[in-house]
């Protein structure tokens, strides 16, 4: 048959993209044994019923046709006005995109400011699908690593080093899968390594609404930033919404124009009466909010008084999102290595460091997502696991 695009086969970039332990675990529990799934993301209490009673309505209304592409307009002026109080920065529904889900929203923003075989420059450990989204884009995607000594934290000489010629720089915080939440320090480096570059900055805000310690603050808030910086943000972890697929983008009006351009010739919009539950699910303010997040904190401050109590596993400072990464550099495993055996041994999954780029080799990724009781003992698991390993 014909050869197929040389941009849809490149895609991963080639190799093992590292989940292996994760389809494991997953076929464990298709064959019916009982595995406990630290892997991904994904809440262990689903979406709020009045917001699908608010979803139902709508389609039962007539929500159900064609949707304006950029989003209803309700909706647009929601994530307008949250993102205005939340950092500060004066925002339009016209700076505003809704797209499919915060994944369609980064792969739209490299589309908008990424040239083919431009470099785009992005921090190291990442969220998997980074790399795939820029060559998707047509760019040439660039790691720069952190380091466990900093807490991942990036240096802003290491990004400099890397940025004559790129296109952009996308970030994370608070970051998936570190934990990590990016201080003012930081941010201001970063601003002032974009602005000498001239680099476009993409952010990912998808966990703003998951800090533990410090605060969330959006880069495009920074002094010169705004009319460089494109926000990605979500429903899905915020109010665990993640089936529902609404995200969105903020940016300046003259990219959100070019953006509303290339929805209408790609995804052509989110279904009306899902954008009409995202728009009831915002209205219900900071409380639904805190309620979704209220598990995560809990179980963190469970976390920091298991792992206090040996000296096997090291807790990489936990400052926000749904995740903790434990260094397990002292069983003398890697982290796919330690994933592969922790799974065999006690059907605990976790994610391999290596999943997530170099920088993570040598430890483990733990989603918060099971029962306390539950995600307490296989901590203490863990824990014990690792202790004879390094014995």
């Amino acid at each position: 048959m014909p050869s197929l695009s040389k941009r849809i086969t490149t895609l991963t970039g080639g190799g093992s993209d590292g989940w292996d332990v994760f389809y494991r675990a997953r076929a464990m529990v298709a064959a019916g044994e009982d595995v406990l799934e630290l892997t991904i993301g994904e809440h262990d209490i689903r979406t709020d019923p009045a917001i699908l009673d608010a979803m139902h309505d709508a389609a039962r209304r007539g929500a159900t046709g064609y949707a304006a592409v950029p989003g209803i307009p309700d909706l647009r002026r929601r994530v307008a006005a949250r993102l205005t109080a939340r950092t500060g920065v004066e925002t339009a529904p016209e700076n505003i995109l809704i797209t499919p889900g915060g994944q369609a929203a980064l792969f739209a923003a490299h589309v908008a400011v990424c040239n083919p075989g431009d470099r785009a420059l992005y921090l190291d450990p990442y969220y998997a699908t980074y790399p795939g989204s820029i060559r998707g884009a047509g760019g040439v995607p660039v790691a720069i690593q952190t380091r466990p000594e900093d807490a991942f934290q990036p240096r802003a000489a290491d990004i400099a080093a890397e940025a004559p010629g790129a296109a952009s720089l996308l970030i994370n915080t608070p970051n998936n899968p570190t934990g990590t939440v990016y201080g003012r320090d930081t941010l201001e480096g970063i601003a002032d390594v974009v602005q000498d570059h001239d680099l476009w900055l993409i952010s990912d805000e998808v966990y703003d609404t998951q800090v533990w310690e410090g605060a969330h603050l959006s880069p495009r808030a920074l002094p010169g930033l705004a009319p460089r910086t494109l926000v990605v943000g979500s429903l899905s972890k915020s109010h665990a919404m993640t089936g529902s697929r609404v995200g969105w983008v903020a940016g300046p009006e003259e990219v959100i124009g070019h953006l509303i351009t290339l929805a209408t010739h790609t995804t052509y919009g989110v279904p009306g009466y899902i954008q009409e539950a995202g728009c009831f699910a915002l209205d219900q303010g900071h409380e639904l909010e805190h309620l979704i997040a209220a598990p995560f904190r809990r179980r963190r401050a469970l976390a920091q008084k298991v792992l206090a109590g040996q000296q096997a596993v090291r807790l990489i400072p936990s400052q926000g999102a749904m995740y903790l990464m434990l260094d397990i550099r002292a069983t003398g495993l890697s982290g796919e290595g330690f994933a592969n055996a922790l799974l065999d041994a006690h059907r605990i999954a976790v994610m391999p460091g290596e999943s997530f780029g170099r920088a993570a080799a040598g430890h483990v990724r733990v989603a918060m997502t099971i029962e306390d009781a539950r995600f307490a003992v296989a901590l203490e698991t863990l824990c014990d696991f690792a202790a004879a390993q390094a014995g």
